[in-house]
């Protein structure tokens, strides 16, 4: 008899290979966009704005790489920040059980969340700081892909050894490979540069009206100059096979070298 996670394997290779539920999928994400499906959803009540099945993905993703830092660009309400760190707090109580030590060693954790963003409204600030999980979160206002975030950014990271990064900011050509060239460097061997909203190329022509990016100027685009370019990372379709339903489709990039 195979083992459960063998099993988990076989029907993935089997959802890839299944057009009719790939259809389905495909036109619930298209389907799904335009009434802003995504904005239903909060994390310890914070709006996150993702899809349940992306939260569900990073939470597999986290709890893998156990890294001691995540980076985030991109804000908004906060309520990734909020996740990251609320899964940052449990990798924590993970390690007291396996050291077999009292929870009152958390406070000696060094994991944190860095969320980057050009603009952090007042009150979503406020809201993020007053929160349980702020203590894990230390923010950044600017460009993610000016030179002096970049520097900061850089130095912060610095005192890490495992780093997670997602890009979740302007979602335009320019911008996420910007972000790609100046971040991607420091993610962990084993660990993933997640790119959201890599959907975008495949959404019709005109779902974003009032915004710049759209088909052929997208993250999805980015990715794959990035990926062409670029040798240390490959993208693990396992991810998007098993999700079906996701914003990141192509977007989830592994470090392997």
């Amino acid at each position: 008899m195979k083992m459960f996670d063998e099993e988990i394997v076989d029907r993935i290779d089997a959802i890839s290979k299944n057009k009719k539920l790939i259809d389905i999928a495909n036109n619930f994400m298209s389907e799904s966009t335009i009434p802003k499906y995504c904005y239903n959803f909060k994390w310890q009540n914070r709006p996150i704005i993702q899809y349940p099945q992306d939260v569900l993905a990073m939470q597999e993703i986290i709890w893998k790489v156990k890294p001691d830092l995540i980076i985030e660009t991109g804000i908004a309400h906060g309520g990734s920040l909020i996740f990251s760190a609320s899964m940052l707090t449990l990798l924590d109580i993970q390690d007291c059980h396996e050291q077999k030590k009292d929870t009152l060693h958390l406070k000696e954790s060094k994991r944190r969340v860095l969320g980057i963003d050009i603009d952090i409204r007042k009150h979503n600030k406020e809201k993020i700081l007053e929160h349980s999980m702020s203590n894990k979160i230390d923010m950044l206002e600017g460009s993610s892909i000016s030179d002096e975030i970049i520097e900061k950014v850089h130095n912060y990271a610095e005192s890490y050894e495992k780093i997670l990064i997602c890009l979740d900011s302007n979602h335009t050509f320019d911008h996420v490979y910007s972000e790609l060239l100046a971040y991607a460097s420091l993610v962990s061997i084993d660990s993933y540069c997640v790119v959201f909203d890599t959907i975008v190329n495949d959404l019709p022509e005109g779902t974003y009206p009032d915004r710049p990016w759209g088909q052929n100027n997208n993250p999805k685009t980015a990715v794959k100059k990035f990926i062409a370019d670029n040798h240390n990372f490959i993208i693990d379709k396992d991810i998007c096979n098993k999700l079906l339903i996701t914003v990141s489709p192509d977007g989830f990039l592994k470090r392997v070298n």
